[in-house]
């Protein structure tokens, strides 16, 4: 076991780094024990969404069928699908192939589709088939016209609740949550919304990048922490919230529901953070990060609730089983603070800004925010070639539609179920007592050692523990003790003792092990501070 000395070097280091570390420990304690190699420390999810999956391969096949027959050589070559009368050729192919996986969801979301949204049937089928087929460019750039208008309904369900915010926000298709946050950083800087030196502040606990990419010399941001402390329930306080009446701090960043707490913003705190921006941080700007909300009932973001004053990201990788295809969104409100924002810049910006995106429009100061991520994203010059490729939004749009002609919510319902087990599994390997609460997703849990060492092991134990011992070892020590990988919480901004875990990416029989091996290294430390008080003094 690594001593604190040698622990100590690692604090500097991402919760994400250090996980290399662990996962080494790990492996080699699963090869030399009987220990199985259980790494919780990342959220991918072990389950998949079949249905828009077996849709997705099977348009594939039919649409090479329609470039074969625009023309067909036989070295291999084939045209591109054309769009006259294309709805009519999948609907009758669909019927020849009813039998294969995906034909009754594609002939089911073609009506749904058509109906819902009233689009023209072939203008939608062809964006679908010559998109998978991913012969051309994104055009639009900056999102497929009806994946846009999709996706969008989606987001009313998934992201902002009751009631639906009124008008409707423009949608950039990005390369997943991670693509999202960088581009955001990057305009928000660009175009003078943010300077090197000025103050934002995080709510924490918080996904580590938001810790981190503030201090890369690109932002140089100066933060102010709004605490949500396990004691509140992970909500915030009123004397965290009453700090965002400072003037000076710019911008607020939350992920919504937590992560690593796994908690989302209660009605209440969303009434309070709304009652401060309406009435007194009116420039306030917010950015939520809501990957998780779908596994909450009745979650309700801060997009649907101050659309105005909010950039939302959301990703459709942990609902659907898709980390590997990369699929995220940015919303901005077609009425927002951001455009109104930039156009009261001094004229010294404006001008500057003026140079930067004048080779895309000759009046670059109409091109709106949301734009301008796009033309940041490709460094401007390149924005011509911009956009997120078209089979993927070709997904984005199947496993949207499969989730909104699910009107009873069987999928959710599965996906909520196989979180919540692990948890109370893994809580009662601990032999916890733990209040359900209707905030919390199961996505993620934190373990608290040290309110639960409290409770098992004693007051003064865990005094000696933290006197005598590096809050890393909890996290060090049930890697190579048990082959165990978790998260240390402290590189969240989360209580030093506490232990990230995703109850997501596990078989259900593997959090009874967590449970088992946090309960043996209590024990550990235990025996070494009874030990101590019978050993010579120095």
């Amino acid at each position: 076991m690594a001593d604190a000395l040698t622990l100590h070097k690692f604090e500097a280091l991402s919760p994400f780094e250090i996980k290399d570390e662990l996962i080494q420990l790990a492996r080699n304690t699963s090869k030399t024990t009987q220990s199985a190699f259980l790494n919780a420390g990342r959220g991918n999810p072990n389950w998949v969404a079949t249905t828009p999956r077996e849709g997705f391969f099977l348009l594939g096949q039919f649409a090479v069928t329609e470039c074969r027959r625009v023309m067909e050589h036989p070295a291999g070559l084939a045209g591109m699908p054309q769009a006259k009368d294309i709805a009519a050729r999948l609907e009758s192919w669909l019927t020849k192939h009813a039998d294969m996986p995906g034909a009754g969801f594609l002939s089911s979301m073609l009506q749904f589709a058509t109906r819902t949204f009233s689009f023209d049937p072939d203008a939608f089928v062809h964006e679908l088939v010559d998109s998978i087929i991913g012969d051309n460019y994104p055009v639009p750039d900056r999102m497929l016209v009806h994946n846009e208008r999709i996706v969008h309904e989606y987001l009313m369900w998934a992201m902002c609740g009751k009631p639906r915010p009124p008008g409707k926000f423009d949608l950039y298709a990005v390369e997943g949550g991670t693509a999202a946050m960088c581009y955001i950083f990057k305009t928000l800087k660009a175009n003078r919304l943010l300077h090197p030196g000025d103050t934002i502040a995080l709510g924490t606990p918080i996904f580590t990048p938001y810790l981190e990419m503030t201090h890369l010399e690109d932002y140089d941001l100066k933060v102010v922490h709004i605490r949500a402390p396990q004691e509140n329930r992970f909500q915030f306080t009123d004397e965290e919230i009453k700090k965002l009446e400072d003037p000076t701090i710019k911008a607020l960043f939350i992920v919504n529901p937590g992560n690593p707490t796994g908690m989302a913003l209660s009605k209440e705190t969303i009434g309070k953070l709304t009652k401060l921006v309406k009435t007194k941080r009116t420039d306030l700007m917010l950015l939520t990060d809501d990957v998780y909300g779908t596994f909450v009932d009745d979650f309700r973001s801060l997009l649907g609730e101050l659309p105005q004053n909010t950039i939302g990201v959301y990703s459709y990788s942990k609902y659907f089983g898709c980390t590997g295809w990369r699929l995220g969104v940015i919303a901005v409100h077609e009425d927002n603070i951001f455009d109104t924002m930039i156009a009261k810049l001094a004229d010294a910006d404006l001008k500057a800004l003026d140079k930067r995106y004048g080779a895309l429009t000759l009046e670059p100061r109409k091109v709106k925010f949301i734009d301008r991520i796009v033309a940041d994203s490709r460094d401007v010059a390149l924005n011509h070639t911009a956009g997120l490729s078209l089979p993927q939004q070709v997904m984005m749009s199947l496993f949207s539609l499969c989730e909104m002609m699910d009107g009873e919510k069987h999928y959710q319902a599965a996906c909520k179920e196989i979180v919540h087990r692990r948890a109370r599994t893994m809580i009662d390997s601990m032999v916890l007592k733990v209040d359900a609460n209707p905030n919390f997703d199961a996505y993620y849990g934190l373990i608290d050692f040290e309110f639960w060492a409290r409770k098992n092991i004693g007051d003064e134990a865990v005094e000696y523990l933290k006197k005598n011992i590096h809050p890393l070892d909890l996290a060090f020590r049930l890697a190579e003790a048990h082959g165990i990988v978790l998260l240390n919480g402290g590189g969240f901004e989360a209580p030093n003792w506490s232990l990230r875990v995703s109850l997501a990416n596990l078989p259900d029989e593997a959090y009874e092990d967590i449970g088992r091996g946090v309960r043996t290294i209590a024990r550990g430390y235990r025996d070494a501070f009874e030990a101590s008080k019978t050993a010579p003094k120095k």
